[in-house]
């Protein structure tokens, strides 16, 4: 029997893309992108107001992050996780493996409404799935390369599965935040 294991990778993320990610998203408010639901979260800020040691982005607004990373993290607003999503998960591993757009923390525009976020994380989407399609069985099997540092000898395989895990694992945390926004006191 044979196994089309790109498929099989495609339609892992894209079903939850389809069926349980991008439905939940819909409505997002600005309210809810901003929202922090304890004090000193890390979030997406006008650059003006950004209190974490470290801000990154070339627009008006920024993302928080902090080096060395605090223990235990700061929580993380929907603002800073669809951030995260949108150029460290898809947007950098796109233009490194399947000729996307340059993307960085610090050159990105990070948006300053729920509305352009999920214009940028659709667009950030569909560049990664169009390229994840595009590998063959030799694709899946080749190295990252050196764009993935000390995962480069790693094949791109397990790039993808990382990435379709990371996904999942961002999306559900930004479900829990609207839940908990919609339910709050």
């Amino acid at each position: 029997m044979s196994i089309d294991w790109n498929g099989q990778l495609v339609d892992q993320l894209d079903w939850h893309w389809q069926h349980q990610l991008r439905p939940r998203l819909h409505g997002l408010t600005d309210d809810e992108y901003f929202w922090e639901p304890v004090p000193g979260c890390w979030s997406v800020r006008r650059r003006t107001e950004a209190a974490a040691d470290l801000a990154h982005g070339s627009g008006a607004y920024v993302i928080e992050y902090g080096r060395p990373e605090p223990t235990p993290a700061p929580v993380t607003t929907i603002a800073w996780r669809l951030g995260h999503v949108i150029v460290g998960v898809l947007g950098q591993r796109s233009a490194a493996h399947f000729g996307g757009p340059p993307v960085a923390h610090d050159s990105f525009a990070y948006a300053g409404t729920a509305a352009e976020a999920l214009r940028q994380l659709d667009e950030a989407y569909a560049t990664w799935l169009a390229g994840v399609r595009e590998l063959d069985a030799a694709g899946l099997a080749r190295p990252c390369g050196p764009a993935e540092g000390p995962y480069a000898e790693l094949p791109m395989v397990g790039l993808v599965l990382h990435i379709n895990r990371e996904t999942i694992h961002h999306g559900a945390e930004i479900s829990l935040l609207r839940d908990l926004y919609q339910r709050r006191s």
